[in-house]
């Protein structure tokens, strides 16, 4: 396995979100809020980068919820290694704020561009540019809301254009991927990947539908973004991986570098 660079472990575990399109930032000397109206979930709506004084947390608590209120978002409170106090998580549980019920823990896992990974040979698996048209980016989104046990986005008119809306602020900023995978014409699984040149890649949102897992559907998708990320330039892929994906990814060759720990506040939703 190729050395993992000191670079790609500092990108790994200092990127900050940047503001794109569709996506508001709102940095603070004390804590940095992202707010993604369009993508409506926790997690992509956050608060992070946590750096105050233990007599401010009641203060940066307060001051964070109602900036989001106003958009009616439910957001994920998200410490570091660096974070500040140390035991901000206790300030949150005094305010209601409990650890996210689906794993509380991600491991900041890295793996280098030059790393080998063959695709495994599954009859009838193809992958797909999600963002290229609407109806693929729905079914990309719908395969991900159930292999996450989430639930699947209604037909409804509004919801459709929020969709869309997404996709094209995805296309507009130039360096993300959303890619479906599908086996005989059936979505299997979907995964994101943001390129930040020359740095790295991060990678998000790599599922599977239940009846497709076992597979190597995830493997597929994860070697498919190494070889877009290989065309790039950039020198590994970064991932928070879970209490599931984390050993799949280790078995792939990722290396932990990290981790990341979730809180799920839905006061502001």
């Amino acid at each position: 396995m190729p050395a993992v660079s000191q670079g790609l472990v500092d990108f790994a575990n200092n990127l900050r979100q940047q503001a794109a399109p569709g996506v508001e930032v709102i940095v603070t000397p004390r804590y940095q809020i992202t707010l993604q109206p369009d993508f409506p979930i926790a997690g992509p709506n956050s608060v992070t980068w946590i750096r105050c004084r233990p007599d401010e947390t009641d203060e940066v608590i307060r001051e964070a919820r109602a900036t989001i209120a106003p958009r009616h978002l439910p957001v994920m409170w998200i410490l570091d290694p660096e974070t500040e106090p140390p035991d901000f998580a206790e300030h949150l549980a005094a305010h209601g704020v409990l650890a996210d019920p689906h794993g509380v823990e991600s491991a900041v896992m890295v793996l280098p561009v030059d790393a080998r990974m063959e695709a495994p040979a599954i009859p009838g698996l193809e992958i797909h540019d999600a963002l290229a048209d609407l109806e693929t980016f729905r079914r990309a989104d719908a395969s991900a809301a159930e292999a996450f046990g989430g639930s699947s986005m209604s037909d409804e008119p509004e919801v459709i254009a929020m969709q869309d809306r997404r996709r094209r602020n995805l296309l507009a900023a130039g360096d993300r991927y959303w890619l479906l995978a599908t086996v005989d014409g059936e979505p299997a699984g979907a995964g994101g990947m943001t390129l930040f040149p020359p740095q790295g890649a991060t990678i998000n949102g790599g599922s599977v539908r239940p009846k497709f897992r076992g597979r190597g559907v995830y493997r597929a998708l994860v070697a498919a973004r190494l070889e877009i990320a290989r065309r790039s330039g950039v020198e590994g892929l970064c991932v928070w991986g879970g209490k599931m994906s984390g050993p799949i990814l280790a078995r792939l060759g990722f290396e932990t570098v990290g981790w990341r720990r979730f809180y799920l506040d839905t006061s502001t939703a």
